[in-house]
């Protein structure tokens, strides 16, 4: 079973995607930023992404669930609407 969720944020997408045997990434612009494969703890991604003013943004990613998963996405500590595409 694969999930995936796309935001797109100031002209940067961002995808978060699960799978049993590939675990959690996280991509910004299709550049992995970070993976997890531990299956005991929450998966917590984190990445950057740099703004049109040349600012580093910090990104933050929470999964949770086990038959049906649920993402939430993070920039700069305000929450960004993701969209489930898988």
């Amino acid at each position: 079973m694969k999930s995936e969720w796309i935001a797109n944020y100031e002209g940067n997408e961002i995808k978060i995607t699960n799978s049993w045997f590939h675990g959690e990434r996280l991509y910004v612009n299709n550049e992995l930023q970070d993976e997890q494969i531990n299956f005991m703890t929450p998966p917590n991604l984190t990445g950057s992404l740099v703004d049109a003013n040349g600012n580093t943004l910090n990104i933050k990613a929470n999964l949770s669930g086990f038959t049906r998963v649920s993402c939430r996405l993070f920039i700069n500590h305000k929450k960004i609407a993701l969209k489930q595409t898988k």
